[in-house]
């Protein structure tokens, strides 16, 4: 027992061990260095490929700036999660104060003998970018817009917002109303996948609130008309700010979500969003690795009951690949080794770890495809004078792919 613990030590002092493989891919022509950059006129940005979670462009993406009704979905995400866990139904109903009555800016135009449900009020916020409805849903949510912004700050560091602060509900001008684009980028995915069901509201195109402001109830987001798979989500203009767009668009099996802001103008905002997503769609294509189930790798097992375990794909393993790309990516299998058993079919034990020239790094998760139990005497005994072999020879623990 001695020698078997003293060898778990030293397995425990083992620096990752990793495995290469290369995977070629033909592709039609020649893939010239940088041709996916991306020059944008925005003073930042962030462009994010939900699909398979690719950053394919970042500009000052976490640098805290005015993110003017951009941030409402902040307050958005606060009544998406009250109305998931139950507090407040569509048909619940908030007064409206004097202090929402008297918002400037964009408004629903509310005033205090209305009664409007949540389900309105999502869509003054989204549709009419209504600063008054923000601070009807603050008040009805946290009794003042104060302590709503407090909770906004609370719930932001909990979502790992970290370059996000919050003054008010509804973006309004204030020294701590900043956001990053990489936080609008995190906020605008957690509106499209925690909340399904209400995603639908941002793809709406006009809202006339009772009849009232004919003129103003139209959704300001320029590529909701264009047909090119844009359903969302908030615009933002304020003279500090600049004007600002967080955006999403779906084409075949692809979403992307990005964030520009700084620009000039509505007409050049509504541009540099169209480009933004030709871009992103155009530039890039996505390239299945790996089919479900499929064996990556082959890990060796401490005192296990056989001494090896298959590393398989949990899911169809998806890369997004520049368009005109060809040549080969490193792939590295990532574990630390040897693995301990017992081992449960699923457990998650390593990483593929692919590169590209000029993309991030994507790192792709591989789990055992069978049980190994923990072994007798005897299969801990191999393993010991194994990992002895290997400590004078100076091997390597028995890794293949």
């Amino acid at each position: 027992m001695r020698l078997f613990n003293n060898l778990r030590s030293e397995i425990g002092r083992r620096s990752v061990i990793t495995g290469f493989l290369t995977l070629f891919l033909a592709l039609p022509a020649a893939f010239p260095a940088q041709a996916q950059n991306y020059d944008t006129r925005a003073q930042s940005a962030y462009v994010l490929d939900l699909t398979t979670g690719t950053v394919l462009l970042e500009k000052n993406a976490d640098i805290p700036l005015p993110p003017a009704s951009m941030s409402k979905l902040m307050t958005i995400n606060m009544l998406f999660e009250a109305l998931q866990d139950g507090r407040v139904t569509m048909d619940t109903v908030f007064s409206v104060s004097t202090r929402a009555k008297n918002m400037g800016g964009s408004t629903m135009f509310l005033n205090e003998t209305d009664r409007p449900t949540v389900g309105e009020l999502i869509q003054g916020i989204i549709v009419l970018s209504g600063n008054d409805a923000c601070v009807v849903v603050a008040e009805g949510l946290a009794g003042t817009e104060e302590a709503f912004a407090r909770l906004m700050n609370d719930r932001a560091k909990a979502l790992g917002m970290n370059n996000s602060t919050f003054e008010n509900a509804s973006g309004w001008p204030a020294p701590n109303q900043r956001m990053s684009m990489r936080d609008l980028g995190s906020l605008g995915q957690r509106l499209i996948t925690e909340f399904p069901e209400y995603y639908h509201f941002f793809a709406q195109t006009e809202f006339g609130y009772d009849g009232r402001a004919p003129d103003n109830r139209f959704n300001r987001n320029p590529l909701l008309k264009l047909n090119i798979g844009a359903d969302g989500l908030k615009t933002g203009h304020t003279s500090e700010a600049g004007y600002g767009l967080i955006g999403s668009a779906l084409q075949g099996d692809r979403r992307v979500v990005f964030v520009i802001s700084g620009l000039n103008s509505e007409k050049e905002r509504a541009e540099e969003a169209e480009q933004v997503v030709n871009w992103a769609f155009r530039q890039f294509v996505l390239k299945t690795l790996a089919k479900k189930d499929e064996i990556m790798a082959t890990a060796p097992v401490w005192m296990g009951s056989t001494q090896t375990v298959d590393l398989i794909a949990p899911e169809d393993l998806q890369i997004l690949f520049p368009a005109l790309a060809q040549g080969e990516i490193q792939a590295e299998v990532v574990f630390n080794s040897p693995i301990q058993a017992p081992v449960t079919a699923g457990d998650a034990l390593a990483e593929l770890v692919l590169t590209l020239p000029d993309m991030p790094q994507t790192r792709l998760p591989l789990v055992a495809k069978q049980d190994v139990l923990e072994g007798g005497f005897l299969p801990r005994l191999r393993s010991s004078f194994s990992i002895l072999f290997n400590r004078f020879t100076g091997d390597t623990l028995g890794l293949s792919i």
